[in-house]
């Protein structure tokens, strides 16, 4: 076994081990339907465990610190919010899971890794899927995760760089303030009609689509549609939007007298975000976390350099 190898290995059974862990902790403090789903989880994940660590020839028995910690959050996470919690974490594993296990079979599926990842699909396809959706419906809504993170994101990202032109061009916190806030205001509004036009031509694809089948099967319309609703998709995207763009303006409110606070806070709140909706999407984490940074760093950077020569080049100066 190579180097490669050995490393594979080792993530995919601290993976597995991971999950065991979670599920077990999780079945000791909850009751009812809920430890019924967890503990028919149980079982599949200590077939997954047991198959790769005899394929790979590991017996790790104990997380690393990395997955300790990310343990801990998580069950901290789960107590303080409940079942809900506990849903989403299960659905976010579980996606996770299935992205990981199809990308690593795409890559091996002629080998003899190939044919026990098949197999360890098969589970997450058609038992542990099962298990997960056969007591509750799916809490994670794509259109919603994708709604929230649009929001929080274009909020935290265009403010932040707005704040910084704003703090070139104009010096003052509170004429800052002032152009800040009435930026995010209008930014929401506009992220909000957005998606409300989007969100109901969607919903008019969708009706004439399923009145069309309705009227060439000559049954019932189908229930299988899901109902958009455009209202709440611009509730949804344009609050996400204010609350994010709060957050570079809070610390020019409360008396910052450069953009280092600003760009200090929106970046700490982007990786925040960008790591909870990853988890909860199954993204890459790093990758989404890095990628949303470097956005904010260029447009913080270009927007600064407009203010400077707004006030350099065109002679504005207050």
């Amino acid at each position: 076994m190579g180097r490669d190898d050995a490393v594979l290995g080792r993530t995919l059974v601290l993976d597995e081990l991971f999950d065991l862990t979670l599920y077990s902790e999780l079945h000791k403090i909850h009751s009812g339907r809920l430890k019924k789903i967890l503990g028919d989880l149980i079982p599949v994940e200590q077939g997954h465990l047991a198959t790769w660590q005899k394929f790979f020839r590991q017996e790790v028995n104990s997380l690393n610190l990395g997955r300790r910690i990310k343990l801990r959050i998580l069950l901290a996470a789960c107590r303080l919010f409940g079942p809900t919690a506990v849903h989403l974490v299960l659905e976010a594993i579980e996606i996770y899971g299935i992205r990981k296990y199809l990308s690593l079979w795409e890559t091996s599926k002629d080998e003899p890794l190939g044919e026990t990842v098949k197999e360890i699909l098969r589970d997450e396809f058609e038992h542990e899927d099962a298990i997960v959706t056969q007591y509750s419906e799916r809490v994670i809504d794509p259109d919603r995760v994708r709604s929230v993170f649009l929001g929080l994101n274009d909020g935290l990202v265009e403010i932040a760089g707005a704040v910084s032109g704003f703090y070139a061009a104009l010096r003052q916190p509170a004429l800052v303030l002032m152009a800040s806030a009435s930026v995010a205001v209008a930014g929401a509004l506009s992220m909000a009609a957005g998606a409300y036009a989007a969100s109901s031509s969607e919903k008019e694809m969708l009706d004439i689509e399923a009145g069309k089948a309705m009227f060439l099967s000559g049954s019932a319309r189908p229930t299988a549609v899901v109902p958009r609703r455009p209202v709440r998709a611009a509730a949804t995207v344009g609050l996400s939007y204010l609350l994010g763009a709060v957050v570079p303006v809070l610390p020019v409110l409360f008396g910052a007298e450069g953009v280092f606070a600003s760009l200090l806070a929106a970046a700490g709140v982007v990786a925040l975000v960008s790591l909870v909706l990853a988890f909860l999407s199954g993204m890459q984490i790093r990758k989404r976390v890095a990628m949303n940074l470097v956005l904010v760093a260029g447009a913080v950077g270009a927007t600064y350099l407009i203010g400077l020569a707004a006030q350099r080049i065109w002679g504005i100066s207050i």
